[in-house]
This record gives C-alpha cells, sequence and structure tokens, in this order.
C-alpha cells in the first residue's frame, strides 16, 4: 500500500465534495491556524468565516504551544514546514503535553518519511498548500463532526458514517474498532478509495504502534 495514497484524501475524496458545512453551529468552535505567512493565515481566516468558527492563530510551533497552553482547540490547522519547530515536532511536543486537539497538516511537500512520521503520531488528515476553501472548508468539518463529540448512535449507517467512524477510532489508536467500521464501509462500497487507503494507513499505524510497545521497557 503507497503510504502517499492517503495525502489525496481530502482533494480526491468523493464523501467529502459538495458538503454542506455552510450550516452554522450553535456555539462558536475553536479553531487553531499555525502557519509562519501571515497571508496564508488571512486566506484560512477568510476561508472559515462564518461557518460558525472561533479562530485563533500562531505564527510559528512555539507560539502554537502557548496558545495551547492558554485554552483547548477542537481542531488545528498545521503547517507542515516552518522555520524553526516545524508540524512534525508541533505535533510531537503536544504529544508529550497530552494535548489531544486533532490536526490537519498542510503541505506543498510529497515527503514520505514526513508523511509517515505524520501518520506515527495519530495524523491522518492532509491538505495541499494552497488548499481551496472548499477542500479546508471540508477537512474542518470532517474532523470536527468526528471528534467534538460521540459519535451519534441515531445517526444514519451509510458510507460516510463508517468512514468517519473509521477515523476517528485510527485517530484514537482503537484499531479494533477502526478495523470493523472498515470492514462496514468496504462493505458498502467495495471500490472506495477512500476507504482502501484508510485500511493501508491503519495496518501502517497499527504496526508502528505495537513495535513501539514491545520496544517500551519491561516495568516491575
Amino acid at each position: 500500500m503507497n503510504r502517499l495514497r492517503s495525502l489525496r484524501w481530502h482533494w480526491n475524496s468523493p464523501s467529502t465534495t459538495g458538503r454542506r458545512w455552510n450550516l452554522k453551529t450553535k456555539m462558536s468552535v475553536p479553531i487553531l491556524i499555525v502557519d509562519d505567512e501571515p497571508n496564508v493565515r488571512l486566506m484560512y481566516r477568510a476561508a472559515l468565516a462564518g461557518l460558525g468558527y472561533d479562530i485563533y492563530e500562531g505564527t510559528s510551533g512555539e507560539s502554537a504551544l502557548e496558545k495551547f497552553k492558554e485554552r483547548t482547540f477542537e481542531v488545528a490547522i498545521l503547517d507542515l514546514r516552518m522555520p524553526g519547530m516545524d508540524g512534525l515536532e508541533l505535533l510531537a511536543k503536544m504529544h508529550e503535553m497530552g494535548i489531544a486537539t486533532p490536526v490537519a497538516f498542510v503541505t506543498a511537500y510529497g515527503s514520505v518519511p514526513d508523511a509517515v512520521r505524520a501518520m506515527e503520531l495519530g495524523a491522518i488528515d492532509f491538505l495541499p498548500k494552497p488548499p481551496t476553501p472548499d477542500q479546508l472548508r471540508d477537512v474542518v468539518h470532517d474532523i470536527q463532526l468526528r471528534h467534538s463529540a460521540p459519535l451519534n448512535v441515531t445517526a444514519i449507517r451509510d458510507f460516510d458514517y463508517y468512514l468517519r467512524s473509521a477515523k476517528r477510532a485510527i485517530n484514537l489508536r482503537d484499531f479494533a474498532k477502526a478495523n470493523k467500521y472498515l470492514i462496514k464501509a468496504l462493505d458498502m462500497n467495495a471500490g472506495s478509495k477512500q476507504a482502501i487507503n484508510l485500511v493501508g494507513v491503519m495496518i501502517e499505524m497499527r504496526q508502528e504502534f505495537e513495535d513501539g510497545e514491545k520496544a517500551k521497557p519491561a516495568m516491575g
């Protein structure tokens, strides 16, 4: 399975195309945008304006960590390459500090090592740089939908529901649940490239996770 296929999920995904993300939420949703370029942050802010998001900005990895100390965010959009602390280093620091905010990486690079490292850290959402407004809205909506609250037990069990559930489970490193949801999704749409890509990513992440657990020194 080509790991870089995962980098195409959000601009090649039929499940997110045309999503009705223009419905305002009842409460403002705090989102952190982290990019060292002011014009990029302004573009992201404009794309998400009027959708019920409370947008904060970080100009670097270091400034983002300060923002995380001040409040909790439901979604973070991180530039992969930044001067000083880059997006991968920032995500690693977030893990060290127990910050569980789900992230999406924005990258103009197709680096296999960077993509693999990001997935090892639990990131499965990627956007091209620059993303279109629709691509940005799609990924923010999708992440918020699957992480802001437990998935609705009364929701329609369609392909999108199982795919979203699988992504949430992968983010949480619950690979058994992710596998169950992906089987359901593929039963409904056996030819879905998105679901097939997720299977490959899940297998690689599970192997990395299990290898890491085995490498830990025994307690006692």
